[in-house]
C-alpha cells in the first residue's frame, strides 16, 4: 500500500488530461501562452488574489516572491526551521540570510511566541519579511503573525506550497500574504505532471516584477532590465493543472474525511490514551484554520521502528522532515547547534507520515492502524 496512489486519480480523470495534451501539442505553443495565462487567471480566482505568476517549480516560485517583495543581499527573512529546504534555500537564492524561528508544538507551524522574540532579538541582519509555511496543509497563525508584521512593519510571504485549497478564517491560503507561493509537484494536491509552481498577490506591481524574473529579467525580447532566470512554466503542465484544478475541492474534502477516520480509528485502537502515555499523538488543528491534508501526520513512539514494521507490510510511511533547518549542514554558518530549537528537533525525531491520498478506501486505512496496533501491543 502506498503513501501515495496517483494512478488512481490517473484513472478518473485520463481522458480529459490526454484531451489537454493534445490541445497543446496542436498548438505548437509550449512554453507561457494561452494555457499558462489561462491557469493564472484561474488560480488567482481561486485563490482570492487579483493576479497570479506561473513558474518552473514551487521553489522557483518561493524566490520571485522573494525577489518582488524586494528582499536582496544584506537583508534577513524570518521563517520556521521546521519545512522542506526550499523555504530556506529561497531566502539565501535571493542573497538573504534565513533567520530560522521555533514551531508550535501542536501544529508544528511557526510559533508566533518563537517568531516574536527573533524579531526583538535584532541583529547585524535587517529582518525584510516574515515567511511562514502551511505545514502539511493547515494555514500557520496568521492573527498572530500578521499583528507582528504590522509592529514591525514587515511584509509576509505566505510559504503555501502545501496548503492549495486551505484557509484562515475562511480568507483562502494565497490571499493572506502579501505574495504567496505554491507547489505544483507531482505529490502535491494540485499536481502537475512534472515540476511547476506560482505565485499568488494581489499587487500588480509585483506580478509585473515577477514576470520579468521568470524571464530573464526581461518583458520585451530580448531586452533586460534586470538579472533575472528562466522559470518559464511549459504549456502542458498549466493545461494539466487546468484539467485538475476544478476537482481540488472535492478531493481536498476527502483528504479532510480520510483524517478524521484515522483519528477514530487510532482512538477506538487505544492508540491515543491515556494521552501521557500514548504511543501515537495527533497533531492540533486550529479551529480557524481549513486544514486540507497535504500530508496525514501522527508523531510515534519508537518511529523508527514502527516505520521499518509498516515497510515489511508493504505499508508506505514518509518522514517530513528528518532534520530540521537549523541543523542542515549547509547552513553551519548559522551558528546553530543542536538543542536550539527542541520543538522542531523534537518533531523530526517523532513525525511520520501514513498513507493519505483522496481514493483511499476506509478499508486500506483500517489496515495501517491495525499494523500499528499491532506494532505497540
Amino acid at each position: 500500500m502506498p503513501l501515495l496512489d496517483l494512478q488512481r486519480q490517473y484513472q478518473q480523470i485520463r481522458e480529459e488530461v490526454l484531451a489537454a495534451i493534445e490541445r497543446v501539442c496542436s498548438s505548437q505553443k509550449f512554453i507561457l501562452g494561452a494555457e499558462v495565462e489561462a491557469l493564472e487567471r484561474e488560480i488567482a480566482t481561486f485563490t482570492g488574489a487579483t493576479e497570479a505568476v506561473a513558474c518552473a517549480s514551487g521553489s522557483d516560485a518561493l524566490w520571485l516572491a522573494l525577489g518582488a517583495t524586494g528582499v536582496h543581499a544584506g537583508d534577513a527573512v524570518l521563517t520556521t526551521a521546521f519545512s522542506f529546504f526550499a523555504s530556506a534555500s529561497a531566502i539565501v537564492r535571493t542573497g538573504a540570510r534565513p533567520v530560522l524561528a521555533d514551531v508550535d508544538a501542536g501544529t508544528l507551524n511557526l510559533d508566533p511566541a518563537q517568531a516574536e522574540a527573533k524579531l526583538r532579538e535584532g541583529g547585524s541582519y535587517k529582518v525584510r519579511a516574515l515567511l511562514p509555511v502551511h505545514l502539511y496543509g493547515q494555514c500557520a497563525d496568521m492573527d498572530a503573525l500578521h499583528h507582528l508584521a504590522e509592529e514591525f512593519h514587515i511584509p509576509v510571504i505566505e510559504d503555501a506550497a502545501q496548503a492549495i485549497g486551505a484557509a484562515w478564517r475562511k480568507r483562502p491560503a494565497g490571499s493572506l500574504g502579501l505574495t504567496a507561493a505554491f507547489s505544483f509537484y507531482p505529490t502535491k494536491n494540485l499536481s502537475a505532471y512534472g515540476d511547476a509552481g506560482l505565485v499568488a498577490t494581489s499587487n500588480a506591481q509585483f506580478a509585473e516584477h515577477m514576470r520579468s524574473l521568470r524571464n530573464h529579467g526581461s518583458l520585451r525580447r530580448y531586452y533586460h532590465e534586470e538579472i533575472g532566470w528562466n522559470s518559464r512554466m511549459d504549456a502542458i503542465q498549466a493545461a494539466i493543472l487546468r484539467v485538475k484544478l476544478p476537482h481540488v475541492e472535492k478531493w481536498n474534502q476527502q483528504r479532510r474525511e480520510h483524517a478524521a477516520d484515522y483519528n477514530q480509528l487510532l482512538a477506538e485502537a487505544g492508540l491515543l490514551s491515556p494521552k501521557t502515555a500514548a504511543p501515537v499523538r495527533l497533531l492540533e488543528t486550529s479551529p480557524h484554520a481549513y486544514h486540507v491534508f497535504h500530508q496525514y501526520v501522527i508523531r510515534a513512539q519508537r518511529r523508527d521502528d514502527l516505520r521499518k514494521f509498516l515497510a515489511e507490510r508493504k505499508i508506505g510511511t514518509e518522514i517530513y522532515y528528518p532534520l530540521p533547518l537549523h541543523l542542515q549542514p549547509c547552513f553551519a554558518y548559522l551558528g546553530h547547534r543542536e538543542g536550539d530549537l527542541p520543538e522542531s528537533e523534537r518533531a523530526a525525531r517523532e513525525v511520520l507520515a501514513l498513507p493519505m491520498f483522496p481514493e483511499l478506501t476506509k478499508e486500506e486505512q483500517r489496515w495501517v492502524v491495525e499494523s500499528i496496533a499491532e506494532f505497540y501491543s
